[in-house]
């Protein structure tokens, strides 16, 4: 049953039949044809590229007694054998289980013996960078001087961790990852071979899944085959590889693009409801932001997509400057799930981040994100009196910092950046830095309370949370001893009046009043 395995029964047989490695094939048959064969040969790169295929293709044509033309025939005795496994002459080995000194004194022992019936014994030596130095060391001494009969193939996905010395004796061919389009091209073939209906749409997600690695993508066509059967479609693909529709990832980036905030929380929102893999799902978003990129930059040739999706692309990226989709990549691109648990905050946090205005310019769309905030005015000033019956109140309040407040202040805002570095790893989900790291500023020391500007009401409230102004607290009482509390407030741009606030604008824009406006006195030093 083994060889029924995909990557195994639709291993080529043949150089013309690998795919993707024109450049190492193309060498390859050369050489045989004009039969300047190397003594060693170092094949190098990702796993499911092709190597120990290639490998037992160059075995197969140096021993094959039909002497074909640069390939083997697969039908003489010895091709038959290596096809088999059965050829004495062909020894594969795998280094990461055979790694030590004493199995390479073995080698080296047994290699100077001739060939039992093929014209050349080769040695096909897997994962090669698994060998101990000095097993490594002792290979070295065999390259140098190797017998005539003797041809060495090693295969390895990390080429620098090998001796300079190995490399420098061995003829070195670089395999590449494979592209979309020749892996789609294979597993459409494999399809027809084997009954298997799947859309060229679903073939393409399973390439984009794999990283060019075609073993792996042979690997999830049976499965679906496996699970699904012959009749495979594309929401099933999805479902298998734990992927979200093209559609959630695009309105997700549109929502970035026109500054929608409500909407683009309401996205991801329902992408955890439906189960679906964050991780996947941010990996997808970071693609379509890359092709958006691409196409703002007038790079469609390199966009791996169908003309309707290519012409979506030019469009959405015809509405974005390249700074802002730059900005999106870098905050997605950021994240790392592996760290974390599956919460989605890490989406969201990026996604806000993504959207709010930093260098663009203020929009009517951003203006609606943030009307389910108040209408922002200055801080009022405090009342020691009972808030009279009925007054609702007060809309959360922009501050604006003053001078400095003495040299508490000046010790805190001289460590800030050291201080938020600390509170990596701390909460749930490991990112509470992220709700203080470039959008704070310490702006005055009231007795042991220290006042945190915030530029976004977002971060704002979530260090208002108890549970994480708690943390922040201990971590500041254990930096700095005193101030140890925390009181949050939001930052007003220094010049700006009440009704200049491009959010008050927004508001009023939206249908909204500004109801009462309260001017509080400059702070002139530490006490108010």
């Amino acid at each position: 049953m083994a060889s029924d395995v995909f990557y195994r029964k639709w291993r080529p047989q043949t150089l013309a039949e690998v795919a993707g490695q024109q450049h190492v094939t193309q060498t390859l048959r050369n050489a045989l044809e004009i039969g300047r064969v190397g003594h060693a040969y170092l094949f190098c790169g990702p796993r499911g590229t092709g190597k120990t295929s290639t490998g037992r293709i160059l075995a197969k044509a140096v021993n094959c007694l039909a002497n074909g033309r640069g390939e083997p025939c697969n039908a003489c005795e010895m091709c038959e054998a290596v096809n088999h496994g059965t050829a004495l002459d062909v020894i594969e080995i795998d280094a990461a289980s055979n790694r030590g000194v004493d199995d390479i004194r073995d080698l080296r022992e047994k290699v100077k013996f001739a060939p039992n019936r093929a014209r050349y014994k080769v040695y096909i030596i897997d994962e090669v960078h698994m060998l101990t130095d000095v097993a490594s060391n002792a290979l070295l001494k065999t390259l140098e001087e190797p017998p005539p009969h003797a041809i060495f193939i090693l295969a390895t996905t990390e080429p620098h961790k090998l001796l300079t010395t190995i490399l420098s004796r061995c003829q070195r061919f670089d395999f590449r990852r494979l592209s979309h389009e020749a892996v789609v091209s294979k597993l459409s073939h494999i399809c027809q071979q084997e009954g298997i209906a799947l859309e060229p749409q679903g073939l393409r997600l399973i390439a984009r899944s794999v990283s060019g690695s075609l073993r792996d993508a042979e690997n999830v066509l049976q499965q679906l085959a496996v699970y699904y059967g012959n009749q495979i479609t594309v929401p099933q693909v999805e479902e298998m590889l734990g992927i979200t529709s093209d559609f959630r990832v695009k309105e997700l980036v549109e929502h970035i693009v026109d500054g929608d905030i409500a909407s683009g929380l309401g996205v991801i929102s329902s992408v955890v409801s439906d189960g679906m893999d964050l991780s996947q799902f941010n990996r997808a978003l970071v693609e379509y932001l890359r092709n958006v990129l691409l196409a703002r930059s007038g790079a469609e040739a390199s966009l791996d997509l169908g003309e309707e999706e290519i012409a979506e692309v030019k469009e959405l990226a015809a509405k974005v400057t390249t700074e802002h989709i730059l900005k999106a990549l870098r905050l997605f691109g950021q994240i790392d799930f592996r760290a974390r648990d599956y919460s989605a905050l890490p989406l969201e946090l990026a996604f806000v981040e993504a959207v709010l205005p930093g260098e663009r310019g203020s929009s009517a769309a951003r203006g609606a994100a943030s009307a389910t905030s108040a209408v922002p005015t200055r801080r009022q000033s405090r009342s020691t009196g009972p808030e009279p019956a009925g007054e609702k109140a007060q809309p959360p309040a922009e501050y604006a910092a003053g001078p400095g407040a003495g040299s508490g202040l000046e010790r805190v805002r001289a460590h800030w950046s050291d201080f938020v570095a600390t509170l990596r790893g701390v909460g749930s989900s490991g990112n509470l830095d992220a709700y203080l790291r470039g959008v704070s500023e310490p702006v005055e020391v009231e007795d042991d309370t220290l006042v945190v500007a915030f530029k976004y009401a977002f971060h704002k409230e979530k260090i208002e949370d108890p549970k994480y102004r708690r943390m922040v607290e201990a971590k500041l009482s254990e930096k700095f001893g005193t101030p140890n509390k925390v009181r949050c407030v939001l930052r007003q741009k220094a010049g700006q009046r009440p009704m200049e606030g491009h959010l008050v604008k927004a508001a009023l824009q939206m249908g909204g009043r500004v109801t009462s406006v309260v001017e509080e006195p400059k702070v002139t030093g530490g006490n108010r």
